[in-house]
């Protein structure tokens, strides 16, 4: 119906805050057409203060993970920050310190689902509605701001240590371990890198054929991300095809594996992976929470790939107490 002139005007509705998922996307495209990889930038210029290393929350000491290592990943480098740790505006403040004046932060996203509450009765009084067995829980976003430990005063000297200085050497001996502990089928053989769903295989040439030797490992860790994906592991689907979506999509994900499994070991590769870009920036185009969907997975997959690495570690330490 159409309203009066005698109607009072309503008044018109704030706008709504920017979407989460378009917001970071957009960052994404534009970064992937400007040439830059978000999963790889931090460590392309030799003058970057910051340590290599994944991110990590510096009151808890919690790593982040998913796409908020790529949002935090960017900050770093656009700024310039020579530490790897965050924290709230009330994390600080809890430390004893403070964010400085004039200081701004970078928003991160905290992702989960929750179930609808019903009534029990209808609003007509017919019954009770459906259970709780059967409503769909609903994805949602939480936006949380945090702050580089750099941008603080007075927190503890904890807050402010980095991560160990990248060690200066080809072979990493701690790469060769992990890879080794996955007890995967991998064949040090041939002039290409792939990984052969059918039989379970990974293929990489000898590092002696890589330019950069170091890279070796970058490219290992991206074929053994898409082992983590057979069924027998993390169950990703792997059947796209060359070109198509779902190959594009398992690409990112083994991609931003190795980056992260490099990072968490301190490996500098120089290579990257741009053979997919036109497919990613079609599929983010197409779909805003494409990218949140592969980072989830690559920090899974390189969870994953990591366990062996501690399982290495604890079963040393252990053989260590043996008298």
């Amino acid at each position: 119906m159409m309203a009066t002139s005698g109607n009072k005007r309503r008044k018109t509705k704030e706008p709504t805050r920017k979407n989460l998922y378009d917001e970071v996307t957009a960052k994404v495209i534009a970064d992937l057409e400007g040439g830059t990889f978000p999963w790889a930038q931090p460590w392309g210029d030799g003058s970057h203060a910051a340590s290599l290393g994944l991110p990590r929350n510096a009151a808890t000491g919690r790593p982040y993970s998913g796409i908020n290592v790529l949002i935090l990943w960017g900050q770093l480098f656009t700024c310039g920050f020579p530490s790897q740790n965050w924290l709230t505006f009330r994390q600080a403040v809890s430390l004893g310190g403070s964010v400085r004046k004039g200081e701004h932060g970078v928003t991160v996203c905290y992702a989960d689902r929750f179930i609808p509450k019903r009534d029990a009765q209808s609003d007509d009084g017919a019954g009770p509605q459906q259970g709780a067995d059967d409503l769909q829980p609903v994805p949602f976003l939480r936006r949380y701001t945090v702050f580089n430990a750099a941008q603080c005063d007075n927190l503890p000297e904890r807050c402010l240590l980095s991560a160990p200085a990248l060690p200066e050497r080809q072979i990493v001996p701690q790469a060769e371990a992990l890879a080794k502990a996955t007890l995967a089928d991998i064949r040090i053989d041939g002039a290409d890198a792939f990984y052969r769903p059918s039989d379970d295989t990974v293929h990489i040439p000898p590092q002696p054929a890589f330019y950069d030797q170091i890279n070796f490992y970058r490219t290992l860790f991206h074929e053994l991300g898409h082992w983590t994906g057979h069924p027998a592991r993390l169950r990703r689907d792997q059947t796209g095809r060359f070109g198509s979506p779902p190959y594009a999509c398992e690409e990112l994900v083994a991609e931003m594996t190795a980056a992260f499994v490099c990072a968490a070991l301190s490996i500098k590769p120089t290579v990257r992976h741009a053979d997919y870009l036109d497919y990613w920036l079609s599929v983010l185009r197409a779909d805003n929470r494409a990218i949140f969907r592969a980072a989830g997975k690559a920090s899974k997959a390189a969870d994953f790939l990591l366990g062996f690495h501690q399982r290495l570690a604890a079963t040393s330490a252990n053989a260590g107490e043996v008298s």
